[in-house]
């Protein structure tokens, strides 16, 4: 299972909406809470520590 990042329900990686931002895949429980990431990525994601 993975965690949105958005609303930090978990989802199923396999039946989720997907995006990627800086090199990492992250899943969605809906469309909704991807597009809210996709706007703001920055808020979301966590902070790059490489």
């Amino acid at each position: 299972m993975a965690v949105d990042p958005v609303c930090g329900m978990a989802v199923d990686p396999q039946a989720a909406a997907h995006f990627e931002h800086d090199g990492h895949y992250f899943s969605f429980c809906s469309t909704g809470c991807r597009d809210a990431f996709a706007a703001q990525p920055q808020q979301y994601a966590p902070p790059c520590t490489g």
